[in-house]
């Protein structure tokens, strides 16, 4: 599907993350913290069930930036984030983004990021990109 780049530009991604998954990009990465590994462990902290690390959960924005929406020759100048809220795994999400501005002399947008937990509709996560396609900005 291809989306118009111009300003209030949408689109959403659905998506989950398994505990196979977060274990991958616990090897991956070396962060093994028990909160996002052992049940046992996370049962004793405020989240009370094993977390996603916030850097995975935020995985998605490059996946959808750099393939869907804008897509192919996006590169990433700057993300702001914030965790608002723990991500879960088996749990769905839908990532939102929205083209806050663009600067065609520069081929650069300003794309807002959120993550939103698809039942209860919270966002989890938000921010913004900022990136450069030469082709669609």
């Amino acid at each position: 599907m291809q989306i118009e780049p111009v300003v209030d530009a949408t689109f959403d991604h659905l998506f989950r993350f398994t505990q196979e998954q977060v274990q991958a990009f616990a090897d991956l990465t070396g962060d093994n913290n028990p909160v996002h590994l052992d049940a046992g462990y996370a049962a004793t902290t405020q989240f009370k069930k094993p977390i996603i690390h916030g850097m995975l959960g935020i995985t998605v924005f490059t996946k959808v930036l750099g393939t869907e929406f804008p897509g192919f020759g996006s590169i990433y100048l700057k993300q702001t984030v914030e965790f608002l809220r723990p991500m879960f795994v088996d749990t769905e999400y839908r990532a939102v983004f929205k083209i806050v501005s663009i600067n065609p002399a520069k081929h650069i947008a300003e794309i807002s990021t959120e993550i939103f937990d698809a039942t209860t509709k919270k966002v989890a996560v938000r921010g913004i990109a900022t990136m450069i396609n030469e082709e669609k900005f």
